[in-house]
């Protein structure tokens, strides 16, 4: 087994790479501004993305204390920071609406051994492989239900008999409660929004999330304004984690919670993959997926351990942490401590955050997550595309993530089947006579998979109608499956009932190798000249 393939290459942390290179106080002191640089983006979003997620604000203060040291402590991205993430919003509050905390808990535990079960069996390879019209679709559609979530909040509505959780009954009681809008709540949150984008324009360095929630917090508790806040829903923040403990757990409640626990697991594998591709982009490293998948699985039963939910890497705060300067695993270690060092001095101050301020922060974040020109470039470049990203986005958006997610990389895998079938093809026929008779050449180009052998089967099979000996070309072949290999398995028995023979020149040897493997009985040749025959 080559050196890259080996259990110590996939698995090895990423922080141990870096220790071994040598790690010095310069180091140390890059690592820790970039970890106070992604606690100040964590901080406000860590409680925003649990409000929306129908869990305390806390909740989502433990998750990226835990789950994002654990992240950076195991796993084999130099640069991934773990927490809560916005993508998983609506399972976690669908989950909590059927189960309660307990099952949110129980189903993050479940997953975590999922998580790491699938980067131990080396699916981490795979599932890089999803279709970019399907990520695109997804994140928008993602991007569509964060926003939609928190219109309540940037409005200051008042909804009776609670809000529903799909999206059309959604929009039908918001409006619905339209005449109870808050004006100070409006204010509130367009200041955050405005804020956010302008520090972003005119001070793209400074930490706009953190300024603009602390600034809002402060006009609301100076000019007493009508708004909710963390404190009047949820109260005094704990100052401390809650000690560890196993969530309650029986068969029944296993059962229940293990479709929740699948969909974290995918979601989660997903988006902690695809932030660590993005980490690689910016900073020309490579991250170990396996080793990745390890990391968060138990990075998501160390969360629920103690009383969060489910963690995955994400891109806005792990891109944080690169352009911040980071050198390695150790500034999202001190991004988790640096948060718990907030929660041990300063968790009284939350309670003053107005819940209209939390909703603009996640406006932004629904908005900067819909990657609206990747989905506009994908929407005129092709039909295929355009329609797996239509789906993606249409089935997340009005029917559920996960179904999105398969039926989008269903589509995108036939539209690749579709596209590679056409890049094979037959490349006419070359007759030439010999004394045992007339000789066929016909030259094969691309891949002959399933989808080429079902549309060019019956051309060769015309082809072969004719001659005594029929001469495949396989030069241009560069592999083929178990069904290509039976449309010449059939070609041959077709020729030996004429009394002709088959002959197989050029074939790659992994190409060859499948052939004889499956008892083609063919007559093999290196090359044409071999035979007689006129070169190309």
């Amino acid at each position: 087994m080559s050196a890259t393939g080996t259990f110590s290459a996939q698995f090895t942390p990423k922080i141990i790479t870096v220790l071994r290179e040598g790690y010095r106080f310069a180091d140390l002191r890059a690592d820790a501004i970039a970890g106070l640089t992604v606690a100040i983006v964590a901080l406000p979003l860590s409680m925003a993305i649990a409000i929306a997620s129908g869990v305390g604000p806390e909740r989502g203060l433990y998750t990226t204390i835990v789950g994002g040291f654990l992240v950076s402590a195991l796993g084999g991205s130099r640069f991934q920071i773990g927490g809560p993430a916005g993508a998983f919003i609506v399972l976690v509050a669908a989950c909590v609406m059927k189960s309660g905390l307990d099952g949110l808990i129980l189903a993050t535990f479940l997953s975590g051994f999922l998580l790491m079960a699938a980067g131990l069996l080396r699916l981490g390879t795979y599932v890089r492989f999803i279709p970019y019209p399907v990520t695109v679709g997804f994140t928008a559609g993602i991007a569509v239900i964060i926003f939609s979530s928190q219109i309540k909040d940037l409005f200051g509505l008042t909804l009776t008999g609670g809000e529903p959780a799909e999206i059309i009954a959604k929009v039908q009681a918001l409006w619905a409660a339209k005449g109870t809008v808050t004006p100070a709540a409006c204010a509130l949150a367009l200041g955050v929004v405005a804020v956010i984008q302008g520090l972003k324009r005119v001070r793209p360095h400074w930490p706009g999330m953190l300024l603009a929630v602390i600034a809002a917090s402060v006009i609301a508790a100076v000019l007493a304004l009508p708004v909710a806040t963390i404190g009047s829903k949820f109260g005094e923040l704990p100052r401390v984690p809650p000690a560890p403990a196993l969530p309650a757990m029986d068969m029944a409640k296993i059962w229940a919670a293990l479709p929740f626990a699948l969909s974290f697991t995918l979601l989660g594998a997903i988006e902690s993959l695809l932030s660590a591709v993005v980490a690689d982009g910016m900073s020309g490293r490579q991250h170990r997926s396996n080793a990745e998948l390890v990391a968060q699985g138990a990075a998501n039963i160390g969360s629920a351990l103690f009383g969060g939910f489910c963690v995955t890497g994400t891109i806005a705060r792990t891109a944080t942490n690169v352009r911040a300067g980071s050198r390695g695993p150790v500034s999202g270690m001190l991004h988790a401590l640096f948060v718990l060092a907030f929660m041990l001095v300063a968790a009284p101050l939350a309670g003053f955050i107005p819940l209209a301020a939390l909703a603009g922060v996640l406006a932004v974040v629904a908005w900067n997550m819909a990657e609206k020109e990747e989905a506009w470039q994908l929407l005129r470049s092709s039909r295929a595309d355009a329609l797996v990203l239509l789906v993606t986005f249409g089935l997340v958006v009005f029917r559920d993530l996960t179904e999105g997610i398969v039926v989008g990389f269903a589509l995108g895998g036939l539209v690749f089947i579709s596209r590679m079938s056409e890049a094979a093809e037959v490349e006419g026929e070359t007759p030439f006579a010999t004394d045992d008779g007339e000789r066929v050449i016909c030259r094969l180009r691309g891949p002959w998979f399933f989808g080429a052998a079902a549309r060019l089967g019956s051309v060769l099979d015309r082809i072969a109608d004719r001659p005594r000996e029929f001469v495949l070309d396989l030069t241009d072949v560069p592999m083929i499956d178990s069904s290509g290999v039976r449309s010449f398995l059939l070609l041959a028995r077709k020729m030996a009932r004429r009394g002709g023979s088959l002959t197989v020149v050029g074939a790659r040897p992994q190409v060859a190798e499948a052939l004889r493997h499956h008892g083609l009985k063919a007559r093999f040749a290196a090359d044409l000249a071999a035979l007689g025959a006129p070169e190309r």
